[in-house]
């Protein structure tokens, strides 16, 4: 595995290796890999004769200082993952690589990034898309592999291969779960134990409102409170936003439901029960079926862009 901290040096290995007929593979990370990414490699290759890894903390995308020093980064730990899973190369630039001091240019996509996780983290995607346009132009992969948990990214992704043209194929990874179903995260380590045990709240959330709506129940109204019930158990737990919306504009979805309706949350735990510390944000969704049909478009076994 070769490990990679020029942009410049990335694009002569892409440049070589295309010319060799070798299909790219990128899953790009901030690093504190768990077996969610990993699945990501997994399913770049399976796409792809080669997988790169991009680990990069990108200081755009991160609203409060203290998040992005707080960010776990565990750089040989990560290195010795990918080594583990086959990577071919990981790319792990250092900021001026990714940033120029004098860099002016932002990539923004307007309407999908105004809702749920855009509301309350002004900037945050502009950031992520900013960064994962450079990312593109660096490593100049034929697939590039997200994970399905940050579903509004992947769809402001997409939106945003589209918009610039990029000859990029988008592939969505199913969410990985711990055995008490928490979807696994990096920021999951920065629980206390009790906080870690309450998270159980969100897909318990989404269980309840999933078997809500199998068994008959289509007024958005009744579900998103029997999800909010559910999160309010939890006492270090604090409600950023449940939300049901259209998955592919993102739109709020109507009062009585009747296509596929993304359901998701977004929620801040105090990591100590004193309610010292700063708050962990976490997020997670599910994929309401009512059409048939149109819901398997969505089933997150990834698709193209």
């Amino acid at each position: 595995m070769k490990v990679v901290e020029s942009r410049l040096e990335l694009q002569r290995l892409s440049d070589e290796e295309r010319a060799r007929g070798q299909r790219i593979a990128l899953v790009p990370t901030m690093g504190a890999l768990h077996a969610g990414h990993l699945s990501l490699v997994d399913a770049g290759r399976k796409r792809a004769d080669q997988v790169w890894v991009s680990i990069f903390v990108n200081p755009t995308q991160f609203n409060e200082a203290n998040d992005f020093e707080g960010y776990p980064r565990e750089l040989e730990r990560d290195l010795d993952a990918c080594r583990q899973a086959g990577v071919d190369i990981v790319y792990a630039p250092g900021v001026d690589d990714v940033y120029p001091q004098d860099a002016q240019t932002w990539v923004d996509v307007e309407t999908l990034t105004l809702p749920l996780c855009g509301a309350s983290r002004p900037g945050h995607f502009r950031g992520v898309t900013t960064v994962v346009a450079k990312l593109f132009l660096a490593a100049k992969p034929h697939v590039a592999v997200f994970g399905q948990k940050d579903f509004q990214q992947l769809a402001v992704i997409r939106q945003m291969t589209r918009d610039m043209g990029f000859d990029v194929e988008i592939v969505g990874g199913a969410i990985v779960r711990e055995p008490d179903g928490v979807a696994l995260s990096s920021r999951n380590v920065r629980l206390g134990p009790e906080a870690r045990r309450q998270a159980v709240a969100l897909v318990q959330a989404l269980d309840a409102v999933e078997a809500a709506a199998a068994s008959g129940e289509r007024d958005s109204g009744a579900l998103l409170a029997l999800a909010r019930t559910h999160i309010e158990s939890a006492p270090q737990a604090r409600v950023d936003y449940i939300e049901l919306r259209d998955p592919d504009s993102l739109e709020t979805a109507p009062e009585t439901l009747a296509a596929a309706t993304l359901l998701a949350l977004a929620v801040n735990f105090t990591p100590d029960p004193s309610g010292e510390g700063a708050d962990v944000r976490l997020i997670d969704n599910r994929l309401l079926s009512f059409d048939r049909s149109r819901a398997t478009e969505h089933h997150p076994s990834g698709d193209s862009q």
